[in-house]
């Protein structure tokens, strides 16, 4: 075969390296931080780049919405709470940097357990073997007993919980994003799956309760979003699937009802990434404007260093 002729090399149009825009300047880099250092040098010295970047976006976002008196809804998987995050979670409540938290039913199980013992999270595979895992009698009773006492009194599901914890005085109270929440009067809504949790697998469950309950909890979330327009900020933390399908349907009605939810920021944090929270937090809620941020890392890890910014810059 006929070799072919090399390219013309010489040929190539070329330009200076300094004419060329180029995405990462000197400026955005990040700074030693001597041994001692207080946490806003250290997290002032991040870089400017990529994740760093968006962690120092999502801060300031949560900052301007609470010094403007806008919305910032943290939908929360329970996920959050197994990794010893509820102590954040009260303080931003308590502080009024949270105006409203979402979680689906299994948040109400671990935030009762660590109310009531301080602590919670069974090994499922070893109990499943014999049948007990999730079979304890104190978590599904009072849970149960709260909704129903809760659906005869016409409140929503988070309030039935954070009110009965309050009134039962349980011991490790100061742990419970619910009862924080109850105490402040702020939304704390619970969004359930039938069949999902441990507490529906006991004879104590009363369907219609449930169902009532989770509904009002819906309404009342459905309401905190229509104020997000023009600066609030919503939080998706380990939500993968219920709570993203639950906050899309509550954009969607606002905006039917006229609501402006627009121009808000959006953000996901989790382990990994997922279809629904990039499709129903980041994406499709801010085509219309305002920013979709995603932060992947562990909670443990992530949320702290959120929780220390927005405080930082609090002070300020």
């Amino acid at each position: 075969m006929p070799r072919s002729a090399p390219p013309p090399l010489k040929r190539l149009r070329r330009y200076s390296l300094t004419d060329r825009p180029s995405k990462v300047e000197k400026e955005s880099f990040a700074k030693t931080t001597p041994a001692g250092s207080s946490f806003r040098t250290f997290f002032d010295n991040l870089p400017r780049i990529l994740a760093a970047r968006n962690l120092h976006q999502l801060a300031e976002a949560i900052v301007q919405a609470h010094r403007r008196g806008k919305p910032v809804i943290a939908l929360l998987g329970a996920h959050v709470l197994k990794v010893g995050l509820s102590p954040l979670i009260v303080d931003w409540i308590e502080r009024r940097v949270l105006t409203a938290v979402a979680m689906t039913g299994s948040g109400i199980i671990h935030d009762f357990e660590l109310a009531y013992q301080g602590a919670t999270s069974e090994e499922v595979a070893q109990a499943l073997a014999d049948g007990s895992f999730g079979m304890a009698r104190e978590t599904a009773d009072f849970l149960n007993g709260a909704i129903q006492e809760g659906a005869r009194k016409g409140l929503g599901l988070g309030e039935s919980v954070g009110r009965m914890i309050e009134a039962k005085k349980l011991r490790y109270r100061a742990l419970s994003v619910f009862a924080a929440a109850y105490r402040a009067k702020i939304p704390a809504t619970v969004h359930v799956a039938i069949g999902t949790d441990i507490i529906h697998q006991h004879p104590s469950c009363d369907g219609a309760a449930l169902g009532q309950t989770s509904l009002a909890d819906f309404r009342t979330l459905t309401q905190a979003v229509s104020g997000l327009g023009d600066g609030g900020v919503a939080l998706n933390v380990g939500s993968a699937v219920v709570l993203p399908e639950v906050f899309l349907k509550a954009v969607s009605i606002n905006r039917n009802l006229g609501f402006p939810v627009k121009d808000f920021t959006a953000a996901n944090l989790d382990m990994i990434a997922h279809y629904r929270p990039h499709q129903n937090v980041l994406s499709r809620p801010t085509a219309l404007g305002g920013q979709a941020i995603s932060l992947i890392g562990h909670h443990e890890i992530l949320l702290p260093l959120l929780y220390a910014a927005v405080m930082e810059r609090l002070k300020r």
